[in-house]
């Protein structure tokens, strides 16, 4: 068995739920990713921020992204894996919720984050196509 541990990429960098998005925005132009989890006061995982959201939900909608915090934009439910879990259960994950990137926990702090890039880098072909086609499905 494959575990969601073997293929994520460690090293993933938390933004506070109480900093804004501008100094989000810095962080990830300086790690050259296009999100971040967000996290609280007490180090636990409390959602993602993307680029995207940004963008979209802040600027586009007339914000200062210096005075909107990263907290003010997570929101739903939050999807995760545990990193013991078969890498099965982490592709079912993305594709059931349509998302790009999966964050991994361990004893309910973050590890470790799942992207496209790690299935590209782990998955054959056939299960990489399908899973992508999943994750990008419209319904």
């Amino acid at each position: 068995m494959t575990t969601a541990r073997e293929i994520m990429h460690f090293g993933c960098e938390c933004v506070s739920e109480n900093e804004t998005l501008d100094v989000a925005a810095k962080m990830m132009r300086e790690m050259d990713v296009g999100a971040l989890p967000v996290c609280g006061t007490d180090d636990r995982l409390k959602g993602i921020i993307t680029d995207r959201d940004i963008v979209v939900r802040c600027i586009a909608a007339g914000h200062d992204p210096a005075k909107v915090r990263t907290g003010d934009l997570t929101e739903g439910t939050l999807v995760w894996v545990n990193a013991d879990a078969d890498v099965d259960d982490a592709l079912t994950a993305m594709q059931e919720n349509q998302i790009r990137r999966l964050p991994v926990l361990e004893n309910h702090r973050l590890v470790g984050m799942i992207s496209e890039a790690d299935l590209a880098a782990h998955l054959p072909d056939e299960k990489l196509a399908m899973t992508i086609g999943q994750i990008y499905a419209q319904e």
